[in-house]
């Protein structure tokens, strides 16, 4: 399985989005923590946490005994930059073309 893979895989689940958007919300949570937004138990908690660490969405550091969640926005960009980028440069640019013409010719 590619790095894209995992990162794909990771994302197509809500409850993991959910877990990165918790994330970007405020960094460095505790399983405790998460596991407080969510109706599931820890373990499926843990669960969720391994499949967005294994795609490197989420990084994480010991504190003392508590183990500390963060995002690593990354892998995101990495695909943003690979499949969303290339698809949409022709559409913008032809918007800023439309919009040079229309203002020369106001």
């Amino acid at each position: 399985m590619t790095d894209d893979d995992r990162v794909f895989k990771a994302l197509a689940d809500p409850t993991r989005r959910f877990l990165l958007d918790l994330l970007f919300a405020r960094d460095g949570r505790t399983l405790t923590e998460l596991e407080s937004e969510l109706e599931m138990s820890r373990f499926g908690v843990m669960k969720h946490l391994k499949v967005l660490e294994e795609a490197n969405l989420v990084l994480t550091k010991r504190s003392g005994r508590e183990k500390l969640h963060f995002l690593n926005a990354v892998p995101i960009r990495l695909i943003h930059n690979r499949w969303i980028d290339k698809y949409t440069e022709e559409q913008i640019s032809a918007l800023a073309e439309l919009k040079a013409d229309l203002e020369t010719n106001s």
